[in-house]
């Protein structure tokens, strides 16, 4: 069986940045399947650079398993790296380090290591591998994926998202989307601030609102202990605006974020912001204040996960997981709402810490890729038996 540090050291070496092409990979793995017998289907991005991977091993069977993850990463300019990002290296220490590692090619060479014993054995349960593309930059490839995977491939197969959860079962997540809101008023001499109207004290007050609207949301009792942060949470994370201390501000802008709990809903919350931006602006305009305020989004909104209708995918990973696991809920986001919002039981589970994502010197203990290993090899296992009611 090929060796998963090896597929890994190969993944590391193509720069997928999500500012970058991921085709490179993809052909890479495409020749790696095909080797084992395993075709495989690209579905394009709209602008013809990058690619979703889907390919089945095994039978065109119903039930089986979807092993899910994404091809890109996020970028290394301007953090202090310790040796070259795209070149695996191991520490001697237990890790390997490399832009990637954790967050989640280790999960991908991980499968692939699987997938020439698989191509072997008596599969009676299909395994999909679906690989996407701009996870990172608010998971804009995985819907082009699920569509063509639910419409062509399979209805009933469940999904394991192989996001890093150090090999834990992760059952809810919130959903997240990211929001550019911009303020214009009037100019004037900060000597004449009658004359004018600041998009910077308006930005204020807008920013107060963001906060007090986490808060209500608490005191309304909208909590979910399961989360290490237990609400939705709002937050504001740049600002920029004005051009001299002596001029009241033409335009200010802010970028912001709503993480939602799964029983919350990104309208239901944005909703009560643009309330609050109607009511402001009619109160400036009566008293004779031009001011504008316009928010776009900064990407498709990601639907949460919410731990519901996925008994049966909870099944099969905690029967091949060692003792003792247990159920969680991050706050981070993943495609895995996504899958289940198609109506296909979904968890997520895969190698490393979240931690380590995202950091310079990014690493996955090697130990973990053994778990992984293991548990897919138990999982396979389970699949030469025919699904359930079939």
């Amino acid at each position: 069986m090929p060796d998963a540090i090896a597929l890994l050291e190969k993944l590391v070496a193509f720069d997928t940045t999500s500012s970058e092409s991921n085709l490179a990979l993809i052909e890479y793995i495409e020749g790696y399947l095909a080797e084992v017998g395993v075709s495989a289907e690209r579905v394009m991005s709209p602008c013809g650079t990058k690619a979703n991977l889907i390919a089945r091993v095994g039978p065109d069977a119903p039930g089986g398993v979807m092993l899910s993850g994404h091809t890109d990463v996020v970028p290394v300019a301007g953090q202090p790296w310790s040796s070259d990002p795209f070149t695996l290296r191991d520490g001697n220490d237990g890790r390997l380090y490399g832009r990637g590692t954790c967050d989640m090619k280790g999960f991908i060479a991980c499968v692939l290591s699987m997938v020439p014993n698989w191509a072997k054995a008596p599969l009676q349960q299909p395994i999909y591998l679906g690989f996407s593309y701009d996870e990172e930059i608010g998971c804009v490839g995985a819907p082009s994926l699920i569509k063509r995977f639910y419409e062509h491939y399979s209805t009933t197969a469940h999904v394991i998202v192989g996001e890093p959860t150090s090999m834990q079962p992760v059952v809810a997540q919130k959903g997240a989307t990211n929001l550019r809101t911009t303020v214009t008023g009037q100019e004037a001499h900060s000597s004449q601030v009658n004359q004018g109207t600041s998009a910077i004290h308006v930005a204020a007050r807008l920013v107060t609102f963001i906060e007090d609207t986490m808060a209500a949301l608490v005191e309304e009792g909208r909590v979910d202990e399961a989360f290490n942060v237990p609400h939705t949470s709002l937050h504001v994370g740049k600002i920029k605006g004005g051009t001299a201390i002596n001029i009241m501000a033409r335009e200010c802008q802010f970028e912001w974020e709503i993480r939602h709990l799964p029983t919350d809903t990104f309208d239901e919350i944005y909703a009560r912001f643009e309330t609050f931006c109607e009511q402001l602006t009619g109160e400036l305009k009566a008293k004779g204040k031009h001011v504008d305020i316009t928010t776009e989004p900064l990407n498709v909104t990601v639907p949460g996960l919410a731990d519901r209708d996925n008994d049966q995918v909870l099944r099969l990973a905690k029967d091949h997981l060692p003792a003792g696991c247990c159920d969680h809920a991050v706050a981070y986001a993943t495609e895995a709402g996504q899958f289940q919002g198609q109506g296909l039981q979904t968890i997520i589970l895969g190698p490393g810490s979240i931690a380590q994502a995202h950091q310079p010197d990014e690493y996955i203990d090697i130990e973990q890729l053994e778990a992984c290993e293991d548990f897919l090899t138990k999982m396979g296992k389970a699949l030469e038996r025919p699904a359930e009611g079939s």
